[in-house]
């Protein structure tokens, strides 16, 4: 199982929320860089970041974008980028900065005809982010609650050509509670989908579970911050932790 510790970035800096709360904000790094490096040293193959900004506004963060080019030049790592992503150009733009994955949010709920070509155009490159309150789809960086229920939607995302979702059960997020197990019992068993896990994980038992179970990959955030969980560990309990001999980023 591939695991993503998270870089949340908002005005350029490295920061958690609180269940997606743009109030409850806890800044941990006016150097995201440094941040990155602290993950890659202790193992880490891949990065999952967030352009906090940009998930609010629909447009990425000047700052935000200043350091997910760094972020990709430092190398040794798979990056996956979310947050504000709505067109074309925009995927375009980081693919071309270099950025391995972009995911998909408000996009994907609110115009499903382009999130369908952007699946066949770009494949494996194109990931959905599918973050849910009370089992219905939020969107607009967590603000609003869509109609749209998230089980069925990761479905109709898998035969539209999604091949990864990342889903995360708002409630959970940042409140080191642990993460909804059973959500993921139901997703994994979505054939030809690849589910990565976000929100709560807060022990090494529950990343243990998840790998179990056969999810794909999982998020790591609040609990790698706060010191709660030891990020080697992890990735030793999901065999995904990085080597020297390992020349090129993890896709799973």
């Amino acid at each position: 199982m591939e695991i993503f510790p998270a870089i949340d970035l908002r005005d350029g800096r490295a920061v958690r929320l609180t269940q997606g709360d743009y109030d409850k904000m806890t800044v941990y790094s006016a150097q995201p860089c440094g941040v990155a490096r602290r993950f890659i040293r202790a193992g880490a193959r891949n990065l999952h970041i967030v352009d906090l900004d940009g998930a609010r506004a629909g447009e990425p963060g000047f700052a935000n974008l200043v350091e997910i080019e760094a972020l990709v030049q430092q190398g040794h790592a798979f990056i996956e980028v979310g947050g504000g992503i709505r067109t074309e150009e925009r995927i375009l733009q980081y693919l071309e900065l270099g950025v391995n994955r972009v995911i998909l949010g408000t996009a994907a709920v609110e115009n499903f005809a382009f999130t369908r070509r952007m699946a066949e155009r770009y494949g494996e490159k194109i990931a959905v982010g599918v973050d849910a309150r009370d089992g219905m789809v939020a969107t607009h960086g967590w603000e609003k609650t869509s109609g749209e229920e998230g089980f069925d939607f990761c479905r109709r995302l898998r035969d539209a050509g999604v091949k990864t979702v990342i889903y995360t059960d708002i409630s959970r997020d940042g409140t080191l509670s642990g993460t909804n197990l059973e959500a993921y019992r139901e997703l994994v068993k979505i054939e030809g989908l690849d589910i990565i896990a976000s929100g709560g994980i807060s022990s090494v038992r529950e990343i243990e579970t998840l790998n179990a179970m056969g999810v794909a990959g999982a998020i790591l955030g609040k609990a790698v911050y706060d010191g709660r969980l030891d990020l080697g560990m992890c990735l030793d309990a999901a065999g995904n932790r990085r080597t020297e001999e390992d020349d090129e980023p993890a896709l799973f």
